[in-house]
């Protein structure tokens, strides 16, 4: 960056139904009964661009999450709704979680060329791979690929993928009239992919679309999660608690990407952040102590069974953790596993007191405070190289976005921090990212020929 144009950070909206608490629902500020009315995610779409946010972002699951009479969960498939809010937003990218363990990429290569052209370039995917047993017996199977495994499969579906989106030349299409040719079929190509998990001839049934790819997103802190970061991802959602683990996070993550030929300015990292917004900062701790008194210890506990792959049931929720299995053992969530194992023993909780500290983030930092203070702490964090950007996670919506909105995004505005105006249309853009070149052009594919080939016609 030059004197002219400094470093700013980047905000994504982390939407999650009635908002990120688990006991947001219970509220009076929040409406879950609009879970499934596409108007309530247009309105919290549109705050999110009225801020200049860079991006809003769904996550999601092949299964339902958590016990449904104790939480308002369930609701829209990701790319679905997002192809609605393109077309009443005009700016901020929309970012889908998809899973490469229960997907074909054909699919997910399709419907995300399909989000592309539809919002004119704003498309983000969410890579994940699904890690529990309730998914995977949606699927037919008693348990899920272990997690090597799963990294595995999803290296090999991204290459399919970003493959299927090169199989068109930006410029194949030629709308010759007068000829009748409408494209060049020179410049749509096979991509004959033959591999371990995957079989796939192509050409993609979608033509290049504006950012040539999808912006490449992943969410897991692993080891085999980092590696997968390194090589493929673009942005990264992560979760950590202080500013020494989220700097310590960024520092190991962007070591790695020089192995991958890749350098640092070409992945960011945005850590989740649950900020608890007051006009005073007794006034949000009185919010956050609300929403802590509306939990249900029941939907808490099993939350935390799953994050630590131990049943906790029936366990006094003014005791200690019991022993946890070592985190090899894991075959879920092995990042979210060893934070949670980490802060409790950190500060020495109670169950009710992680169930109270998981609420509001689930491992994410939770802050509350003044808008000055988050502000604060956003700063602290983006200047001491713990992060690049942000993922907010409103812990009560849509109350909680447009507070962040109104309130600390002009903070940031004024500190020079974070953009005033959109200056680029597309997600990339947005986030300094380059459009990836097409990796099968004429050139590429007379240098690899195996790799793939040109259509008849």
């Amino acid at each position: 960056m030059t004197a002219a144009s400094p470093r700013q950070l980047h905000l994504n909206a982390f939407l999650m139904n009635a908002g990120h608490h688990d006991a947001a629902w219970r509220h009076p500020r929040t409406q879950p009964e609009r879970l499934t009315d596409l108007r309530y995610f247009q309105q919290l779409a549109r705050t999110a661009e009225r801020g200049r946010f860079d991006s809003v972002f769904l996550a999601d699951g092949l299964a339902l999450w958590g016990k449904v009479r104790h939480n308002a969960l369930g609701g829209f498939e990701p790319l679905t709704l997002l192809s609605a809010l393109a077309a009443v937003t005009e700016h901020i990218g929309l970012i889908a979680t998809v899973s490469t363990t229960f997907n074909e990429p054909f699919h997910t290569a399709r419907k995300f060329a399909s989000l592309d052209h539809i919002s004119g370039g704003r498309a983000g995917w969410n890579i994940v791979t699904s890690g529990t047993v309730d998914e995977a017996r949606n699927f037919g199977q008693d348990e899920h690929l272990e997690h090597r495994l799963r990294y595995e499969r999803a290296r090999e579906f991204v290459e399919v993928a970003t493959k299927l989106w090169d199989s068109w030349e930006d410029d194949a299409i030629l709308l010759d009239r007068e000829r009748g040719v409408y494209a060049d079929t020179d410049k749509v190509r096979e991509i004959n992919h033959r591999g371990e998990y995957f079989g796939v001839r192509g050409p993609l049934n979608v033509p290049r679309t504006p950012q040539g790819y999808p912006l490449l997103v992943q969410a897991g802190s692993s080891q085999d999660g980092k590696e997968f970061a390194a090589r493929y991802a673009e942005a990264v959602f992560t979760a950590q608690q202080t500013l020494a683990d989220g700097q310590s996070f960024s520092k190991d993550l962007k070591s790695r990407l020089a192995r991958h030929g890749r350098t640092e300015d070409q992945l960011l990292v945005l850590p989740g952040i649950a900020p608890v917004i007051g006009s005073t900062e007794s006034e949000a701790r009185a919010l956050e102590r609300e929403l802590t008194e509306l939990q249900v210890p029941e939907y808490g506990l099993a939350q935390l069974s799953g994050m630590l792959g131990t049943d906790l049931t029936g366990l006094p929720l003014d005791g200690p953790l019991p022993e946890l299995p070592e985190e090899r053992d894991i075959n879920g969530n092995k990042s979210r596993f060893t934070l949670v194992a980490e802060l409790a023993r950190r500060d020495g909780l109670t169950l009710r007191e992680i169930i109270a500290r998981l609420g509001a983030g689930r491992g994410h930092r939770v802050f509350a405070g003044t808008p000055e203070q988050i502000a604060d702490q956003l700063e602290e964090w983006f200047s001491q190289g713990a992060a690049d950007g942000f993922n907010i996670m409103p812990p009560h919506l849509p109350g909680g976005l447009e507070d962040f909105v109104d309130h600390v995004v002009p903070i940031l505005q004024r500190r020079g921090l974070f953009r005033s105006e959109y200056t680029g249309r597309t997600l990339r853009e947005h986030y300094g990212l380059p459009r990836p070149a097409n990796r099968l052009t004429a050139t590429a594919v007379a240098d690899h020929p195996s790799r793939t080939g040109p259509l008849g016609g």
